[in-house]
C-alpha cells in the first residue's frame, strides 16, 4: 500500500509543477514623475485581473510585474496604464486621460519634470 501512495505521489507531482508555470515576470517602461504617479500606476497594474505584483521605480521608469498568462498579457496591462494617463513604450495615453493628472504628475512638461529631479 504504501509504494502505490509513493508510485502516485511521484506520477503527479510533474503535473503540479506544469500548471504552476504560468507566472511570468516582466520589465516595461512607464512614464512618470513622482509618488503619486506610482500610486496611480501600481494600483492600476493591481487592479488588472492576472497581475499579481508590480511595483514601478521613480527614478528609472521600470515598472516590475509578475502576472498569470493565462489571465492577462502585457498589452492589457499596458492599454490599461494608458488609460489612467501613462505612457508606455507601446501604448500613448490619450491627451484626455493624460489631462486628468495632476498638475504634478504632468510628465510631459519639461517645467514639471525639472521640479522632479
Amino acid at each position: 500500500m504504501k509504494y502505490y501512495i509513493l508510485l502516485l505521489a511521484i506520477l503527479f507531482t510533474p503535473f503540479v509543477s506544469i500548471a504552476q508555470g504560468k507566472s511570468l515576470k516582466a520589465k516595461i517602461q512607464v512614464d512618470g514623475v513622482c509618488g503619486m504617479c506610482k500610486n496611480r500606476i501600481e494600483k492600476t497594474c493591481l487592479k488588472t485581473k492576472g497581475v499579481k505584483h508590480a511595483s514601478w521605480n521613480i527614478e528609472t521608469h521600470k515598472l516590475d510585474l509578475i502576472y498569470d498568462s493565462r489571465k492577462v498579457d502585457l498589452s492589457s496591462i499596458e492599454k490599461n496604464i494608458a488609460a489612467v494617463g501613462h505612457d508606455t513604450k507601446n501604448f500613448k495615453a490619450d491627451d484626455e486621460s493624460y489631462d486628468m493628472l495632476y498638475p504634478c504628475c504632468k510628465y510631459r512638461d519639461p517645467e514639471v519634470i525639472k521640479n522632479h529631479k
